[in-house]
C-alpha cells in the first residue's frame, strides 16, 4: 500500500482521526464539499445529513480521480455549530463506517462563522495519495 498512517505513543491515542500519513504515489486534492446536489441545492436534514452528503461528495471527486476511501491521507472538516456536530458524534461516526470503514486519515475539526452557502453546516476538504 502506498499509503501508512502513523500514530506515536508520545501524542496519545488517537480517536476518529490519525496523528499522521506518510504515503508515496498520485497526490489528489480534493476541493471542499458540501451537501451540494447535481442541481447546486444543499441537501441533508441537520448535520448528520449533510455530512453524510459532503462526505459522500468527496468520495464521488476522489472515486472519478481513480481513488477509494483507503487512499483519504488527510482530512478537514468545517463545522459552523461545533456543540451540534459533538452531540452527533454517533451518528457521524456511523455514517463515518459505512462510507469510509474502519480507518481514520489525519483529520482536523475547524469551527467556522459560516460557509459559502449560508444554509451548510458542514464541509470537507482531504488529499489523497494514489499507488504507483
Amino acid at each position: 500500500m502506498s499509503l501508512e498512517f502513523v500514530n506515536p505513543p508520545e501524542l496519545g491515542r488517537p480517536s476518529g482521526f490519525s496523528h499522521a500519513a506518510v504515503g508515496s504515489g498520485k497526490v489528489v486534492f480534493l476541493a471542499g464539499q458540501t451537501a451540494l446536489d447535481d442541481t447546486g441545492r444543499i441537501v441533508g436534514d441537520g448535520v448528520v445529513g449533510q455530512f453524510e452528503k459532503a462526505l459522500g461528495n468527496l468520495l464521488v471527486a476522489l472515486a472519478a480521480a481513480g481513488g477509494a476511501p483507503a487512499d483519504l491521507a488527510s482530512l478537514t472538516v468545517y463545522i459552523v455549530d461545533m456543540d451540534d456536530y459533538r452531540a452527533h458524534s454517533r451518528e457521524i461516526g456511523a455514517v463515518w463506517k459505512r462510507l469510509m470503514g474502519n480507518g481514520y486519515p489525519a483529520m482536523a475539526g475547524i469551527g467556522v462563522a459560516r460557509l459559502w452557502d449560508q444554509e451548510a453546516l458542514v464541509e470537507v476538504q482531504g488529499h489523497a495519495i494514489l499507488p504507483d
